[in-house]
């Protein structure tokens, strides 16, 4: 039986979809499709019910999911264990972090992680933080990266590093030059918000209903889904925002926005999130001592 069938279904079943799974696998949906056939023909059997643009499991498919997995838990133990005799830092791992992080943290420090571990392949899913934290709950990446809180007690959760919030405004703003912005009168201008499932807005909403505000009282005109599209709308004189401090350093150089600090202060964590697992591949480990080791030197 071809490794290549296997690793097509098991990715269609975590996926429940074909359209997913090929864009997982870098394959066309035609070519994913013909995989999980030739495995149903290898096995004579359905192993998927294809009902109304949905698809579930059959019980043989079922029974197939459950061992693929320990299959493909058991072959990247062996191969980490083996490359550990060797001394050698290779494989792939798959990173997800949300939108912040990936855009302004992750882009040095996985530079210079590439420089150290050349063989090492990364490829980074960006999603925002619910979005991150949902694929680590699936097995789906090996390792998350998020700004935001995570709820799930089954996950391990580890600070990487502290970032600062603050209030961004154009630079003809009544504000602009203030030494400090009560949290109080964020709620007099117009507020230019996250989406939902933002680590961000959730952040934010936290804050203000710490100081015994309502975050339905502000006057948000828009909901964007990245620093960057909500910085354009800043500076096009459409109302301010509460965003990470190291988003816009290029803004503050060239003068096209401004930032006046919260009172109270506004911090979060940048967080590494990940399963539970007693065993993980080198290169995941290599990583995690890297990004602790980065983040401390950065803070410092």
């Amino acid at each position: 039986m071809s490794d290549r069938r296997l690793q097509v279904f098991y990715s269609v079943a975590r996926h429940l979809s074909f359209t997913k799974a090929a864009e997982a696998l870098h394959m066309t949906q035609p070519a994913v499709t013909f995989q999980v056939r030739q495995l149903e023909e290898q096995f004579n059997t359905r192993l998927f019910d294809r009902t109304h643009n949905r698809i579930n499991l059959t019980e043989a498919g079922d029974r197939v999911y459950h061992y693929a997995k320990q299959i493909f838990e058991l072959y990247s133990r062996m191969e980490g264990e083996v490359r550990e005799l060797t001394g050698e830092v290779s494989g792939v791992v798959i990173l997800g972090a949300s939108t912040t992080v990936a855009e302004y943290m992750l882009p040095s420090l996985l530079g210079a992680f590439k420089r150290k571990f050349p063989d090492v392949i990364i490829r980074l899913q960006v999603s925002n933080t619910e979005g991150i934290v949902a694929l680590v709950e699936d097995n789906a990446i090996d390792l998350g990266v998020v700004e935001g809180p995570v709820t799930n007690k089954s996950l391990v959760v580890e600070v990487c590093r502290i970032d600062r919030l603050v209030a961004v405004l154009p630079p003809d703003h009544a504000l602009a030059g203030s030494a400090n912005l009560p949290v109080a009168d964020v709620l007099k201008y117009p507020f230019i918000a996250r989406e939902e499932g933002s680590g961000t807005r959730e952040v934010t909403f936290d804050y203000l209903r710490g100081a015994g505000l309502e975050p339905a009282n502000l006057t948000v005109v828009m909901e964007l889904g990245s620093p960057e599209s909500i910085k354009g709308a800043i500076e096009a004189g459409m109302g301010i925002s509460i965003l990470s401090r190291s988003t816009i350093d290029k803004e503050l150089q060239l003068g096209t926005l401004t930032c006046v600090e919260l009172e109270p202060r506004l911090e979060r964590p940048f967080s590494f999130v990940h399963q539970k697992q007693k065993f993980r591949v080198r290169a995941i480990e290599e990583l995690l001592d890297f990004a602790r080791t980065y983040c401390r030197d950065e803070d410092a």
